[in-house]
Order: structure tokens, then sequence, then C-alpha cells
């Protein structure tokens, strides 16, 4: 069976998971250095039964490829426009416009009154004042924001809040926030227990008084409390975190709180803020996981059978809409993410760029030439270069390449740099210590990728960029993977 073939094949199984789960949508991101046409990503959409994605700007392309097809937007603010939209009514009612206006009218994009949320994923605090000097600007940016929706139409709900510039960082100092994401990639950190259960679950004290506002925002203007929940970021962080408390399988130890039993780390959080937002006075407020998911390398418990058993496990967990022991319903979530994105920070990790995979050009690689030495003084410098251009995060300790020797970790560093150079002759020619073959490299669990054809697409994608023909063929998708 080809290529071709086997993803039609997952296609078809992964359709039947996702169609049995009310409330799954995924994560579109888009810091790829070769991003998918985005007509191919609304077709992976469509034919695995996907029927809501996230955004985290409005690209125009994007955008438009998802016009007519039914499928429910939720739209980005891109955090470099938020100084021009703070306090300004004109600049607000201008971006609403032409980011959201105009493809609902004209391209017939589904970012309906229900679902038309501008950023949101309101993870951390401590950085609001460093942004607007006060919660008055806040608020009037909020409010700026709200009146240019209502103006333009729409009596949607404004979501959570926007993050903080490049230069902050998460309230507990140790997980810088992502510039172009447009979230703190932290476990909940707005909320905490003092009893180390769900049951003693509030807003933590240092902020509490800025988040009761926040949340009254958000319960005034009909919005729901958008989180993200990864208990990978735990295993992350903690070496001593259960590993089986991650997953759905229902091996951990459960925690009892007060006769009620938690089995995994996802309710456990979840009703932790259930349990915050009832203590103060917000208990019908709507709750949407922004983000879940886990990550196929770049660490050591980053790999395709975890994410695998992650991701199917948390599906068939919340398919039959009893939601968590604390709040019945179904559970409105969005899966991270679709692709790979190899150009994304790794200051939190360098698991950041391996959330999904994707493959398509030619099979071939570009590798360290037999008959290269390792003394050669070009070894080291051009391997520098490589990975300074390219990815080379599959080499950390523990991943899924840690266990190649020299000449193996020299070979993959150059083959990075070529992929993501578009397997140009020139982008396999550091001096004399490199050559272009057709047999593949990889060993084990040694993954020597192959790049997919560039898209240009958006006009400043094409800005000093060369056109490259587009080839659409198999969609294997390592996201589809991890869910069958």
């Amino acid at each position: 069976m080809g290529w071709l073939s086997v993803a039609y094949g997952l296609v078809s199984v992964f359709s039947l998971v996702v169609h049995s789960v009310s409330g799954i949508g995924a994560n579109w991101g888009t810091q790829a250095t070769h991003p998918l046409p985005p007509e191919t990503v609304v077709d992976l959409l469509r034919d695995n039964g996907i029927d809501k994605v996230k955004l985290f700007d409005a690209d125009y392309g994007n955008l438009k490829a998802l016009g007519k097809t039914r499928i429910e937007v939720m739209v980005g603010i891109p955090n470099e426009m938020l100084a021009s939209l703070a306090g300004s009514v004109k600049s607000a009612e201008k971006w609403v416009a032409k980011n959201v206006s105009e493809h609902m009218t004209t391209n017939n994009v589904n970012i309906s009154r229900k679902e038309l949320y501008i950023i949101f994923i309101l993870l951390s605090i401590g950085w609001i004042l460093a942004l607007f000097g006060g919660w008055r600007p806040l608020g009037i940016q909020f409010m700026d924001l709200q009146n240019s929706l209502l103006f333009r139409g729409s009596d949607a709900p404004l979501d959570n809040l926007p993050c903080p510039p490049e230069y902050s960082i998460c309230p507990d100092k140790s997980w810088p926030w992502q510039p172009s994401e447009g979230h703190c990639p932290l476990n909940a950190d707005v909320y905490a227990s003092s009893t180390s259960l769900p049951s003693g679950g509030d807003f933590r004290t240092d902020i509490h008084d800025y988040m009761i506002p926040i949340v009254k925002f958000l319960m005034d203007n009909n919005a729901p409390f958008t989180v993200n929940i990864y208990p990978f970021i735990s295993l992350y962080i903690d070496s001593n975190f259960p590993v089986e408390y991650a997953f759905f399988d229902g091996n951990a130890s459960p925690l009892n709180d007060g006769g009620t039993y938690y089995y995994n780390m996802f309710d456990a959080n979840y009703d932790t803020l259930v349990w915050a937002l009832e203590k103060n006075g917000f208990g019908n407020l709507p709750i949407i996981v922004g983000e879940i998911g886990w990550p196929t390398d770049g660490d050591q418990n980053a790999n395709l059978d975890y994410a695998q058993r992650f991701n199917q496990g948390f599906m068939t967990h919340i398919s039959g809409g009893k939601g968590t022991p604390k709040r019945a319903g179904p559970v409105d979530a969005y899966l991270f993410s679709l692709i790979d994105e190899d150009g994304k920070s790794i200051q939190p990790g360098s698991f950041e760029r391996h959330w999904g995979n994707v493959k398509h050009l030619e099979q071939k690689w570009c590798v360290m030439k037999p008959s290269a030495g390792l003394d050669d003084p070009q070894v080291a410098p051009s391997v520098q270069y490589a990975c300074e251009k390219a990815d080379c995060t599959s080499l950390g300790y523990q991943t899924s390449c840690g266990g190649l020797d020299a000449r193996g970790n020299i070979s993959y560093a150059f083959n990075s740099y070529y992929q993501t150079n578009n397997q140009l002759d020139t982008a396999c020619q550091f001096p004399n210590v490199s050559k272009i073959v057709k047999t593949d490299p990889s060993t084990g669990t040694c993954i020597f990728r192959i790049g997919i054809q560039q898209y240009y697409g958006s006009a400043d994608r094409k800005k000093g960029g060369l056109q490259s023909p587009l080839i659409l063929v198999g969609h294997l998708i390592l996201f589809l993977l991890t869910v069958l």
C-alpha cells in the first residue's frame, strides 16, 4: 500500500473517532518554514470531521480557504498589534473590519456570533501592569474591541485577554512567553489549590483582586474562560510527577477529594478551575480548553507512542459527553496541533516544534560524506551553521535522535538544513564534508525528516522569497497517527 493509500486510510479511521466526540476542534499554527497550502489544511479538517478550528492570527489566505466550509473559526489578534489597538476605537474598528467583517461578508467564513472570540487564553496575569501600565488601559482596550464587534453587526462576546510583549515572562519566572503564539504556555497558572485537591481551587492569592474583574467581564459579555491544560508540561517540569496520572487509562492511583475520585490530571485540573469560578460567584461560566495535546519529540517523554496514548485517551474520555466529576456535560476542547512548526521558539523546550508532522518532498537526504573525517576543520562550523538556520532539537538528550554517534549527529544537522531549504543542491554543499543520498539514513527511533513543498500564499509570505510550485501529495500527518 502506497503513502497516499495509507494516508486516506488513516483519514477514514480518524474521521470515525472525531465524529463521535462532541466539541472537539483543532489548532492551526503557522510557524513552519514550509507551511502547507491552506486548501490542503482545510481538506484535512473536513476529511477528518473537525468542524472547529482555532487560528493564532488572521492570515488572509487561511481565512479565505475556510470560506464556505461551515467550519467554525476562532481568530486571534497578533500580539504585535496590541499596542496599536489599545485605547483606540478607530484602530480596533479597522482591525475588525479587515480581519473579521470582510471574511464574514465577502468570503463567507463562519466566524459566527456564537463562535467569534477575539484573542483568548488567559493563563497568566502578572504581565498586565507591565504591558498596559495599569488596569484602566486594559479595560479600555477590551471595550474598544467589544464595541467594534458590536459596531460591525456582531453581538459576539470578546474572549479572554491578550498576552505580554516579547520581553515579558510568566509570573512563575520560569516559563517564557512565546511572542507569536499569543499565550503563556503554562498549566492554568491563574488558579491553584490550597489543599492539593480540586476542591481547594481558587484564583491565586497574589492576583485574586485582578482576576475577579476579568472574570466578571467575561461573564457580563457571555464569554467563556479559555484555558490550556497540558499534563505533559507537568511531567516536563517535575520529574517526580506520576507518569500514569497524565494519561486516561485508569492505571494511576486516584486522588480522593472528599469521596470524589480523580484518576487523571485533566479532570483534576479542570475541576480546580471549576471550583475557583464557583467560589467567586461564577459557577456557570462556560469553559473552553483552548489547547490540549502531547508532543512527539524534543524530550524523553515526547514521543509518538505517548502522543497516541494521550490524544486517543483524551478523545475517548470525553466522547460520552459526561464531563468531569465536578461539571457534567460535554467538554469543549481544541487539540494541539495539526502540524509541526519548526519556526517556533524553543525557549520553553525543544518539544515546542514537535506537536505534529508532515512528509512531502522527494526521497533524498543530505548527509556527512563518508570520506570526510570528524577532525575536518569544516565540520564544526558547518554543523553550527546548519543548526542555527534549521532545527536540531531532535538531537537533544533522550530525544528521538539522542542516541546517534558523532557522524549521525552531523548528518542529521546537514539534512535538517537541506530540507528547510527545499532540498536545493546548494543547501548540501558544506565544504567537502556533505553529499546528497537517496538511501534513507533514519535509524531506530531517529527519523531523518523530509521537508514539505513550500507555500507562498499571503502577501507577506511572498516578500523576499522564491516562488515554488505546489505539490499536493498524501496527507500523512503524525497528528492523525496519534489519535488512532
